[in-house]
């Protein structure tokens, strides 16, 4: 089983570990394209403006031009704990236990604008590209959909996807019955079934962290629908290829 999750565009700054090593993160064969879009969003931040224009940058946000400068240079810290932001806090990776930190490091995924998707536990730095992002002459849907969704086909097992439609977009899971696409929903006391936008992050970040500390490798979605009423959780089936994790509204 993996969880594929979205990145978070905040960061914690600075790590402990060597600089990046493309050769070292899951999936070795998005390396290639790893390095060329590594290159080109380092050389660009050797042109503030144009930086700006491609990455959307507020005046207060300039500091993330000399992150991605040094992206090559700068130390590395473990994917989960490098993102914050509202799915990553109810993920609080600094407060798993060991297990579960291992746990992620075997099934856990997250999908990475500049890397691609790339194991829970890989070490990569800070910087900043997000899935709308527009790069001169290199756009990301081309760049990444085909290798991306190829490496997701490749993938044994049960994927739950997780991702924002956007980061969906850099590499679609192809249909097939092992791979679910989660929504968030809420159900109001009439039946009426509505998706969420703010707390649809919460909850994915809670139902993550639920599962890491389980530490069950589900081989089917009806093990994995068993198991979450255990949790606390309410998952169920959605449409075709979607799963629904239904929660408060004000969570």
């Amino acid at each position: 089983m993996f969880v594929l999750l979205p990145p978070s565009e905040t960061k914690r700054s600075g790590g402990v570990f060597m600089p990046l090593a493309l050769d070292s993160l899951a999936f070795p064969a998005l390396t290639e394209r790893r390095r060329v879009l590594a290159g080109a969003l380092s050389a660009l931040a050797a042109d503030q403006d144009a930086t700006v224009r491609a990455l959307k940058l507020g005046r207060t946000q300039l500091a993330e031009i000399d992150r991605n400068a040094a992206l090559m240079s700068s130390p590395t810290t473990p994917v989960i704990d490098r993102y914050t932001g509202v799915l990553y806090d109810a993920l609080d990776a600094q407060t798993l236990t060991p297990a579960a930190r291992a746990f992620a490091g075997r099934h856990l995924l997250v999908h990475s604008a500049l890397l691609g998707p790339v194991g829970g536990l890989d070490l990569v730095p800070a910087y900043r590209l997000s899935h709308d992002s527009r790069l001169p002459g290199l756009g990301l849907k081309k760049h990444w959909a085909a290798d991306v969704s190829a490496v997701l086909e490749a993938a044994p097992g049960l994927l739950l996807d997780l991702r924002s439609e956007g980061y969906v977009s850099l590499g679609p899971a192809a249909a097939h019955p092992d791979r679910w696409f989660l929504r968030v929903v809420t159900e109001s006391s009439d039946g009426h079934i509505r998706a969420l936008n703010h707390f649809n992050k919460k909850a994915k970040g809670v139902l993550t962290r639920a599962l890491l500390h389980t530490g069950q490798d589900f081989d089917t979605v009806d093990g994995l629908l068993d198991w979450a009423p255990t949790a606390g959780l309410t998952l169920r089936p959605g449409v075709a290829g979607e799963l629904q994790l239904v929660v408060d509204g004000h969570l």
